[in-house]
């Protein structure tokens, strides 16, 4: 008798033990959810802005008349045309993720979401890196110029064009790196399953 109670007494301890650190772990899970979903408020207002920024960047330059003009706007280049467009997609998807991400505060313990996530979460880093690089290639470009193929810096004139084309580069780079955060967490929170 005695040894049945030590053997049901061990058997209620262990049981109890594993009721606590599945507490735990979804504590940890639903921390992780709460800061995912923040995470990805932070890239949707990045990449938002960055595309707004860009795709409403416009310069007009006076040459001896009103009637003779020089422009700069963001759609001269087609590099800035799939900047705006990478960025729009990525903000796009990052609304639409929400819902997963709210899915994962409720069920802290969904595994395939999670690696669909990840996976979306990937193909979006690499188009909007993709975006983001090429874009700040022809940035440079209009800052230094380079005198090997001649091509003359633009900012020297253009100035509000490219600082207005430099500031919504950072947004685009906050977001790359929010999603390789994103992608480090939910590779996180599956790996304590």
């Amino acid at each position: 008798m005695k040894a049945g109670a030590a053997i049901e007494l061990g058997h209620g301890e262990s049981n109890s033990k594993g009721i606590a650190s599945t507490t735990a772990s979804a504590g940890v899970n639903r921390g992780a959810s709460i800061l995912d979903f923040i995470l990805r408020i932070v890239a949707f207002l990045g990449t938002l802005v960055s595309a707004i920024a860009m795709g409403t960047t416009r310069e007009r330059l006076p040459f001896f008349t009103q009637f003779l003009q020089f422009r700069a706007e963001y759609d001269d280049l087609p590099t800035f045309t799939s900047f705006v467009v990478a960025n729009s997609v990525v903000c796009s998807y990052l609304v639409f993720s929400l819902a997963l991400s709210v899915f994962h505060i409720i069920r802290s313990n969904a595994k395939k979401s999670r690696i669909i996530l990840i996976f979306f979460d990937t193909a979006m880093l690499a188009l909007l890196m993709a975006g983001a690089s090429a874009a700040a290639a022809i940035v440079y470009l209009a800052h230094k110029g380079n005198a090997k193929a001649n091509w003359f810096t633009i900012c020297q004139q253009f100035n509000a064009f490219c600082e207005r084309i430099s500031g919504s580069l950072i947004g685009s780079f906050v977001g790359v790196v929010v999603f390789m955060l994103l992608i480090l967490l939910s590779a996180a929170a599956l790996s304590k399953r």
